[in-house]
């Protein structure tokens, strides 16, 4: 349908939250007719189930994929935006929703009114899944509008997330097919660990960011997921993988991440040093050597640190009685 939304959730494993996800889709009051496009990735829990039963509930809006093998986020999350048939792609996962009602409403009349808009980003806070308590972003002031030029580098530095979070967007699909057609890798390499900042930097290349502050979503957290886990190996794995594709777009587009790459380093370091494998430490020097990245002072002092097995040991006793004193004292 030529003004249609599709909205794609991927999810697995997502049980205790899967059903909030889509209630506060299903709960949006948009003049534009939606589908919502599951792509459930062969869940070992009860996820399948419950996909299962609010397809068979809304069969006129809901289509439901389910992969007869574990596809991970990227490949899931793509092949769901290729399924779409709307004019306007959203998202969300599987573990966030939605708090506002008329959030597809405000975007998709934003687009309608400026065709130079590629996508509408919005507001949003934090939801502890602990506390069930909520915390405000710390985002900083955007323009109604901007021409995505400008914002080119704060999206792939990914700033304090201060520039976009994608479950908040409303984008344009055409947009998505045309660099998803001139460059399949850029989202398909499976050493990139990211399915959005893709998307968020080809929107901006292409058009204007639209931005409201009206809050739509809440982002879970609290719980361990693939960005947020307190297995220093397994970090380190991740932001090894991000910062491969933040590499390879700042190349492509021509943005200078001179600046960044230290600090990602850096944090690629503490990860090894923390994980105490020396074969993170290894990876670590060739990404320095790989990416040309110079070695300020604090980098200097790690990678010291790590080259001499004693000094690696004894840097770890000592910040496990750091952190015991700071735990003392609260």
């Amino acid at each position: 349908m030529e003004n249609m939304i599709s909205v794609v959730v991927i999810t697995y494993n997502q049980e205790g939250t899967i059903s909030r996800t889509l209630d506060s889709i299903l709960m949006q009051q948009c003049h534009v007719p939606f589908e919502i496009v599951i792509g459930e990735d062969c869940s070992t829990d009860n996820t399948r189930e419950i996909c299962e039963r609010y397809a068979q509930k809304h069969p006129d809006i809901i289509r439901l994929f389910c992969n007869q093998h574990n596809k991970g986020v990227a490949d899931n999350y793509y092949d769901c935006l290729l399924q779409c048939r709307g004019k306007y792609i959203a998202d969300c996962a599987g573990d966030d929703f939605w708090t506002d009602p008329q959030k597809l409403e405000k975007e998709v009349t934003l687009l309608e009114l400026h065709h130079n808009v590629t996508m509408v980003i919005t507001n949003w806070q934090y939801y502890d899944e602990v506390t069930q308590t909520t915390i405000a972003s710390q985002q900083i002031h955007h323009a109604p509008i901007t021409p995505g030029h400008k914002l080119l580098k704060g999206i792939i530095t990914q700033h304090n997330m201060s520039v976009f979070h994608l479950c908040t967007a409303l984008y344009r699909a055409d947009v998505f097919r045309k660099v998803y057609k001139e460059d399949t890798a850029m989202f398909r390499t499976k050493d990139f660990c990211s399915e959005d900042m893709q998307i968020a930097l080809a929107m901006a290349t292409h058009g204007d960011i639209a931005y409201l502050p009206d809050v739509t979503l809440n982002y879970s957290i609290g719980l361990e997921t693939v960005s947020n886990t307190a297995d220093d190996a397994k970090q380190f794995r991740f932001v090894l993988k991000t910062t491969e594709l933040i590499h390879y777009l700042a190349t492509k587009y021509q943005i200078d991440i001179n600046h960044f790459l230290p600090d990602r380093l850096f944090a690629l370091g503490m990860h090894a040093f923390r994980a105490h494998q020396p074969q993170l430490y290894q990876e670590t020097l060739i990404c320095e050597r790989k990416w040309n990245v110079s070695r300020p002072l604090r980098n200097k002092i790690l990678l010291t640190v790590m080259s001499h097995e004693w000094l690696w040991t004894t840097g770890l006793i000592m910040r496990q009685a750091f952190v015991w004193l700071k735990k003392a004292h609260r």
